[in-house]
């Protein structure tokens, strides 16, 4: 049985699943690592999901506000043994909602080429390609996507 949490960042399961994605994230982007942790501290996240298998965290994913009418989806991942069973669509798919309730319009993410999961997870659930923004312009190693949720009256 699964069930999905709203929280933010100060529940101890999300932090213990961002810990075990930070590091899976240092290997896979080496070098770069450190220049994209300093876009992912959680301390200031305020909705946050934390997706529960038979009682036990398995995944997650969190929402932060970057424009007035723009969410940013960070900090998705699923425990290695758990991948494959939908995980992340459910949680994309619950951030949606979400940001859609709180009057959000679109929603934005970026992910590392050496993420091919991820790429193909967000092609999956209709996100798509876009030139990289804010500190992400001009940085080879990242791709960025996005999503219209909502449209404007």
């Amino acid at each position: 049985m699964t069930n999905i949490n709203k929280t933010d960042s100060v529940d101890q399961d999300f932090i213990a699943l961002v810990q075990m994605l930070d590091k899976d994230l240092a290997i896979r982007d080496g070098d770069v690592h450190e220049f994209y942790n300093q876009f992912n501290q959680i301390d200031l996240i305020k909705h946050a999901l934390v997706l529960y298998e038979n009682g036990m965290p398995v995944a997650c994913g969190a929402i932060k506000q970057i424009m007035q009418d723009t969410m940013e989806i960070k900090r998705m991942f699923t425990k290695p043994g758990c991948r494959g069973k939908g995980y992340a669509s459910a949680i994309l798919k619950e951030l949606e909602l979400w940001a859609s309730s709180l009057q959000f319009q679109r929603m934005r993410l970026e992910t590392g080429k050496n993420q091919p999961e991820a790429i193909a997870l967000y092609l999956k659930n209709n996100f798509y390609p876009i030139e990289n923004y804010e500190q992400y312009m001009g940085i080879d190693s990242s791709v960025c996507f996005e999503k219209i949720i909502m449209k404007k009256d």
